[in-house]
């Protein structure tokens, strides 16, 4: 057995888990097989995902391809309703708990549709920001005393869908978050003589960190002051209806890292809450808006991409705090309302792509010593004869001084295209020479500290950024990312990933390291005539939602599946992604219209007699074809 065979049979799968980290960030959803497959887990099975890639491409589904896990949706809100109600039944707090679901983090009806009929057992409801959002809800939800907790700005229509909710059996708060609502709310409710379920959203002075925290605060957009909350409560009393008051709204933030800024703003919380009680308000409900984080990076830290607490600490935190706090003041605990949106849908869903090209930025060739060969090309064969570790450093300048020099003079047309093609090639050999000979070293100078990255090779992925990883160009986000087969193989490549936008935004260079976050990726080797498959996770939440059509990439291919307990998945749901007509009439063009205008220039061409009428059917069919097809690359059959 030859070294190389030695060393690839050392390699193992656990030593992949521990490269790409997946069982911190994986949560008990993601794990490996012995034979070096990512796999989705229940508590009974688990399933390859290249078991569910195979049936994907027998459906002639074609990468990129979302992949969402009903099981994993499931399981999530299952363990945030059973978290709850285990703090509830061991701190002896006398309310239940009731969760909702803000479908502004992903509005997708398979994944609303999903989560109204599993949460239907636990009554989770529905958060709505908008008109359109009400009606996905009162579609959605049947079980009777779900809540729907209406946030955002209210017009008369929106109020009037609401109370008539509340005459359906659904408990349905409107939240006041600008004092303007109240009035409409009023009106209407005598008008239709409904009695409305009334919340109210006030300003928290608790700042939390990470990106989403300029929701409290004096400046935030939403919410009342104490100043209109004590107005508010006035007009209530004005109008007999203060009974009406019921639920008190304090959002924190999005994805919040550290469970002590939550605990800090329950016990804000519960001085409003006092107060307005006291004001004479029969306040029922508190409801603690987002901030259950999503630990993205597996760090288990107050990072701001991770948390530094388990589901179970936060349910206990949020539990133990409001009733120590509410119990000095003598008044009945309220059901306790959440409304965990990332933490609840971002596991659930992976963006599957495959690797169409690579670029190395290693010499294709070294040039031969020609006996004309250029003095400066000489020079650089010379910087490789004394590179070692004492003169890395000078190395590394010399081939640069040499390199930029023979660049001058192509310019100036005074060497020609194959010595500059020869001088590249010598140049790249330098640097991967020196990067060979600096991993050996203790102390790098610090010109060579990003040499590694600048010489990453850039694997080339089938999907869109803008479209379906808005996140990761706008805000810097970090998802887990990393082949989803050839596991049982050492990754020996350092990578960045491109799209395939014409956009130099359209690269992904941060990826989350073994102990930090890190510039490049480790992936394999590609191989001739094999698919390459890499998988970003925890998804689920806005990446659907926020996606736009740069370069007129549409809507990716859609795939729910369910795992069934003997290893075998069930193909729940496939929605074809959308097609070059489709995109094309989001930006208010008609398909139709130009069908006619190509077939003109067609016509006009077989009257100049630059084609024959066969030759435009052709070509007609071939536009029409390309129309009625995927807007991302597509292999040939």
């Amino acid at each position: 057995m030859n070294k190389q065979s030695i060393k690839d049979t050392s390699w193992s799968a656990s030593r992949s888990a521990d490269v790409y980290g997946i069982e911190h960030w994986g949560n008990d959803y993601f794990g490996l097989s012995d034979q070096g497959l990512v796999t989705a887990k229940t508590l009974t099975t688990q399933v390859p995902l290249m078991d569910i890639v195979k049936g994907m491409t027998e459906r002639d589904l074609q990468m990129p391809v979302l992949l969402r896990i009903e099981n994993i949706l499931d399981a999530q809100i299952y363990r945030l309703n059973n978290a709850f109600s285990e703090a509830i039944a061991k701190l002896d707090y006398q309310s239940p708990y009731r969760g909702v679901y803000p479908i502004k983090v992903n509005q997708q009806a398979q994944v609303v549709e999903e989560i109204a009929d599993f949460g239907a057992r636990f009554q989770h409801g529905l958060e709505v920001g908008s008109k359109p959002e009400m009606i996905a809800a009162l579609s959605t939800l049947t079980e009777p005393g779900s809540l729907i907790i209406c946030n955002g700005y209210k017009d008369q229509e929106f109020v009037e869908l609401g109370l008539q909710a509340v005459k359906l059996g659904f408990k349905c708060f409107f939240v006041i978050e600008t004092p303007a609502e109240l009035p409409i709310i009023i009106e209407r409710s005598k008008q239709l003589n409904i009695e409305p379920l009334i919340g109210v959203r006030v300003k928290m002075t608790s700042k939390v960190s990470g990106h989403w925290n300029s929701t409290s605060g004096d400046r935030s957009v939403f919410g009342l002051s104490t100043s209109q909350l004590i107005q508010l409560v006035d007009r209530l009393k004005e109008a007999e209806m203060l009974h009406c008051l019921q639920l008190l709204h304090c959002h924190l933030g999005s994805q919040i890292p550290n469970i002590r800024e939550i605990r800090s703003g329950v016990v804000e919380a519960c001085r409003y809450y006092a107060d307005l009680s006291a004001e004479g308000a029969a306040l029922s409900h508190i409801d603690f808006g987002g901030g259950l984080a999503v630990d993205y990076t597996g760090a288990r830290s107050n990072d701001s991409q991770s948390r530094n607490y388990t589901l179970e600490e936060y349910c206990e935190d949020i539990v133990d705090t409001l009733k120590n706090t509410l119990d000095e003041y003598d008044i009945e605990h309220p059901t306790i309302v959440t409304e965990s949106g990332r933490a609840t849908v971002a596991y659930s869903s992976v963006l599957l792509f495959n690797v169409l090209d690579v670029t190395k930025f290693e010499p294709i060739e070294l040039p031969k010593v020609e006996s004309d060969e250029h003095q400066l090309l000489q020079d650089m064969r010379e910087v490789l004869t004394y590179l070692e570790s004492q003169r890395v450093q000078e190395c590394y300048n010399d081939a640069h001084f040499y390199r930029d020099e023979i660049r001058e003079l192509f310019k100036r047309g005074q060497v020609d295209l194959r010595t500059r093609s020869a001088a590249e090639n010598l140049f790249l050999e330098i640097l991967q020479q020196i990067n060979k000979t600096i991993e050996l070293m203790e102390r790098i100078p610090v010109d060579l500290e990003g040499l590694k990255e600048s010489l990453a090779d850039i694997y080339y992925g089938n999907f869109s950024l803008f479209q379906s990883l808005p996140d990761i160009w706008a805000i810097d986000q970090l998802f887990p990312i990393m082949p989803i087969h050839r596991l049982d193989e050492e990754p020996k490549r350092n990578a960045i990933i491109a799209d395939i936008t014409c956009d130099c935004d359209g690269k992904i260079d941060k990826f989350i390291g073994q102990h930090e976050v890190s510039n490049t990726l480790p992936l394999h080797e590609m191989k001739d005539n094999e698919e390459y498959y890499l998988g970003v996770f925890l998804v689920g939440a806005y990446q659907e939602t926020l996606g736009d059509l740069h370069n007129l990439f549409g809507d990716t291919n859609v795939v729910s599946v369910r795992l069934n307990d003997d290893g075998s998945f069930d193909f729940v749901k496939e929605i074809h992604g959308d097609t070059i007509s489709d995109v094309l009439s989001y930006v208010e063009y008609d398909p139709k219209d130009m069908y006619v205008a190509y077939r003109n220039t067609a016509e006009r061409a077989v009257k100049e007699g630059r084609i024959t009428a066969r030759e435009r059917q052709e070509i007609l069919k071939t536009f029409y074809a390309s129309m009625q097809g995927y807007t991302y690359y597509e292999r040939d059959e």
